[in-house]
């Protein structure tokens, strides 16, 4: 118990620190005073700093999967989850301690150097990826709305990060209306025109 306890403390210590200065800048001497457990207690439960790296992504790609799909859930239609993605972003980006995507911020860190960060993030964009996908599906649209739809969200994140407000959701979710609205007519009028099994 006293283990987990400490490792909280850590992973809470580092994700604050890692994600609010970057990785590389953050020392284990510092995430010692931050969390306010010894090098030794930290040591104890962490074997390198490169793990506490990987669990706060780990932690990171949880939180992500428990906000977008809590908030998709929320919305009635397959239409309406789709665009609900746009609006977990706008609070996400309305939130003062928004620093963009951990994931795109550690690749950009460490994915040259660290197969393991780097697949990480590539996991995380995978499953976003194939999650989009099967609102997609859901709708009856395009495969190929997918892509797009996520494409839009991905860089909604890295523009709202370097601009510092949140206008990128309302943006996104705009364009995504459109490319919505015209993938679900493109299913619906390829449905009406093919035969019936009767014909």
């Amino acid at each position: 118990m006293m283990d987990e306890r400490v490792r909280e403390r850590v992973l809470n210590a580092a994700d604050r620190l890692y994600y609010g200065r970057g990785i590389q800048s953050v020392g284990m001497d510092e995430l010692r005073r931050a969390s306010g457990v010894s090098l030794k207690g930290l040591y104890g439960v962490f074997p390198s700093k490169a793990a506490i790296v990987l669990e706060v992504l780990d932690r990171r790609h949880a939180l992500w999967n428990t906000g977008v799909t809590e908030r998709v859930a929320r919305a009635e239609t397959p239409r309406a989850k789709l665009l609900a993605i746009y609006d977990y972003l706008s609070d996400w980006f309305s939130d003062d301690t928004f620093r963009g995507c951990g994931f795109i911020n550690a690749f950009a860190e460490l994915g040259s150097i660290s197969p393991e960060v780097a697949e990480r993030a590539r996991e995380h964009k995978a499953g976003f990826q194939s999650f989009v996908a099967g609102l997609v599906a859901d709708a009856g649209a395009d495969p190929d709305l997918a892509p797009q739809l996520s494409i839009l969200a991905e860089g909604a994140q890295t523009t709202a990060a370097i601009a510092g407000t949140g206008e990128a959701a309302v943006h996104a979710s705009h364009a995504a209306e459109i490319l919505i609205d015209a993938a679900m007519l493109s299913g619906a009028t390829s449905a009406s025109e093919c035969p019936s099994a009767k014909a």
